[in-house]
């Protein structure tokens, strides 16, 4: 058997790659404003959405919310369940028998 051998020539390719779309102005009014809320953002002076008003009573809530997780209380989460309502007796009746199969099953 004969050894052979190849050449494999390499060849380059330019990519030209052209701009799609319309030019940009770059002087146009909306370009000036794309341009100024970049450097605001970059400088972090953005402002976005509704502004925060420090004495509304929605602020006070979350600042009394914050202050209890800080201090280490448990927060109450959801509506307050009164445990003499019928649907709660029922609940708890039908709890009792679930866990009394469940016992009997195991046994």
């Amino acid at each position: 058997m004969k050894n052979l051998e190849s050449k494999v020539e390499s060849t380059t390719v330019e990519v030209v790659v052209k701009q799609l779309g319309r030019p940009i102005n770059v002087n146009s009014v909306r370009q000036l404003k794309i341009q100024e809320r970049l450097v605001k953002e970059a400088m972090g002076l953005l402002k976005r959405g509704r502004p925060i008003v420090g004495t509304s009573k929605r602020q006070e809530v979350l600042q009394k919310r914050a202050d209890k997780v800080n201090s280490g209380i448990e927060l109450k989460r959801g509506r307050p369940i009164d445990v003499t309502s019928k649907r709660q007796i029922e609940l708890t009746k039908k709890a009792e028998k679930t866990t009394d199969i469940v016992e009997l099953i195991k046994d």
